[in-house]
């Protein structure tokens, strides 16, 4: 057979028309952006041995650490394999978390061949500490490796990887634990439908979210899975993000066939994980791989400098909190104790319902009620006093209508004084306003949904106005956040806006508030924190969040604690 370089470990009865060769048998392409646009459309997805020379020529252009094992070095260690018959019942290293090996239609006796590469790549890189891909990774590249210091060969060369800005495989607890919250994070904004239903059936959605790896390395059927690879090996890392954002729409809308709808009914975090998983698994059945792959490549997403720039700040959010290496897992979804929480604007569902939009990485706080008017008085100078210092807060409205809204804001209050004596707009785009009564919504900031608005290279300088209103001229001050802030995504000085308007977050001064600016304000409050007013802005491009001039009933503002030092 033709493919017969390339496929002494495969088990061909199980490969299916995969095992059927044709279309092109070579590639004449050195550039990357045509390599892009082949790999999308499938160019050498019908060739089995194409598709071996391409990853041998993919992976082997990876710019690598100076030190990189090779093939030879496998050979060295291992011996001639012909007299070493490997055995699957070497224990895959502590690093791998369990992770069981996918066997992607391998023969019984690969199985063997992959524990043997593993734990010889573990003997080689001391400094992995965590990677539960890895089994994966192994158990595919071995289709397309003519022997088993070949494979080592690859899987060094992508754990080696040392091109600024790209990653391949997490290789610490910490990177794998901040991936799944990026993940989280990106599922509230571009799935939210799917997130709503996870909030809604899962005791901790971020439990459920933990596997969102695995569901792309490990769960998908082999006919799927090495499409994604013939991009992945392509792009990097972003791929699996939207692979598994597809797939997260798929399983909704699944469920809501099956089902009518998934119910509002909680269980147990692991059933919910179990759920998918049986879901990705017999994928098959309803999605082709092509379908798959062009529902994650319509997810209109950031790029991979924002994705990785997310990716660092849940980073640094769990280094601060001392969370850096495996520990026993806690439910971090939500803090929040019904029994003992206490609001008079919001309920305990209420409060769990805003949390799960707010970012991942501040899931692992608890609300803190930092200031109330029904205790602390209605005083703009009382509510800075309270609310400086805090990072970020949560504003609650209820107004003497019954209407309830407020916001999310993602920059200390302090920051105002940057601006002098000027009412100028601070905050990242991480901020986003909100109404539970009458209905239930949340508003984001306005370039999350229409990427298309940060495409020029203006520059912006904009100041709000007394009174809420926004002058024609005037210039929006954004002071830069102090190394440390906690708040670098979405900053609006990573983004070339198309206009000054829409990126006004949250502004203050001695006689008012306001939220979100541009052609108007979300919530404009006043300084005895008595009336206030609500509109559209174009920041959030929003309807009002409630009566457009109304008598504030009570307000309240939300810290988020740290549960892990608790």
């Amino acid at each position: 057979m033709a493919e017969e370089d390339y496929g002494s470990f495969v088990d061909w009865n199980q490969m299916g028309d995969l095992a059927k060769s044709s279309g092109p048998t070579k590639v004449d392409c050195q550039d990357l952006k045509e390599f892009k646009q082949m790999a999308r459309q499938g160019y050498w997805a019908k060739n089995h041995k194409l598709r071996a020379q391409v990853y041998q020529q993919l992976i082997k252009a990876i710019p690598c650490r100076t030190v990189t094992p090779d093939a030879e070095v496998y050979r060295d260690i291992m011996g001639n394999a012909a007299t070493k018959k490997p055995s699957a019942h070497i224990p895959f290293p502590e690093f791998v978390d369990g992770s069981p090996l996918p066997r992607y239609c391998l023969k019984a006796e690969a199985v063997a061949s992959a524990h043997q590469i593993i734990n010889c790549v573990a003997g080689q890189f001391p400094d992995i500490s965590h990677c539960p891909s890895l089994p994966a990774v192994t158990s595919l590249l071995l289709h397309f490796s003519v022997d088993e210091a070949q494979c080592f060969e690859l899987v060094s060369r992508m754990l080696s990887c040392n091109e600024p800005g790209k990653r391949l495989l997490d290789q610490t607890f910490l990177a794998y634990e901040s991936s799944y919250m990026t993940f989280g994070d990106l599922a509230n904004k571009y799935c939210t439908a799917a997130h709503k239903m996870i909030v809604a059936t899962a005791q901790d959605v971020l439990e459920v979210y933990s596997d969102w790896q695995r569901w792309v390395l490990g769960d998908l059927p082999f006919s799927h899975m090495v499409r994604v690879l013939d991009i992945y090996l392509v792009e990097g890392y972003k791929v699996l993000f939207r692979v598994a954002i597809a797939l997260l729409k798929f399983y909704r809308k699944h469920k809501a066939e099956a089902q009518g709808g998934p119910g509002s009914q909680q269980q147990d975090s692991s059933k919910v994980k179990e759920d998918i998983q049986a879901f990705v698994k017999g994928i098959a059945s309803t999605v082709t791989p092509e379908k798959l792959l062009e529902k994650a490549f319509s997810i209109r997403m950031f790029s991979r400098k924002e994705i990785t720039l997310l990716q660092l700040t849940n980073e640094k959010s769990l280094q601060q909190k001392g969370i850096t290496v495996k520990q026993k897992r806690r439910n971090v979804q939500l803090a929040l104790n019904p029994d003992t929480f206490s609001s008079e604007i919001v309920s305990a569902k209420e409060m769990r319902d805003i949390w799960s939009w707010i970012p991942e990485r501040f899931a692992l706080c608890q609300p803190q009620l930092l200031f109330t008017t029904s205790t602390h008085g209605c005083s703009l100078t009382r509510f800075y006093s309270h609310c400086e210092g805090y990072e970020p807060t949560l504003l609650l409205i209820r107004t003497t209508d019954g209407d309830v809204c407020g916001a999310f804001l993602s920059t200390d209050w302090e920051e105002r004084k940057r601006g002098g004596n000027k009412l100028s707009f601070f905050g990242t785009g991480e901020c986003f306003v909100f109404r539970l009564k009458p209905d239930m919504e949340r508003f984001e900031w306005v370039v999350i949904r229409h990427p298309e608005l940060a495409s020029s290279n203006k520059t912006q300088e904009d100041t709000a106005s007394p009174e809420g209103q926004n002058s024609d001229n005037n210039g929006l001050q954004q002071p830069e956040k102090p190394a440390g802030g906690l708040s670098p995504f979405l900053s609006a000085r990573h983004f070339n806006l198309n206009s000054k308007n829409t990126s006004m977050f949250m502004a203050g001064n001695f006689d008012s508030i306001i939220v979100g600016g541009g052609d108007g304000n979300a919530l404009y409050i006043d300084s005895e924190l008595n009336h206030g007013r609500a509109g559209r802005c174009a920041t959030f491009d929003n309807p009002p969040l409630c009566n457009e001039s109304f008598q504030v009933a009570l307000l309240e503002v939300w810290g988020f604690q740290d549960a892990m030092a608790s």
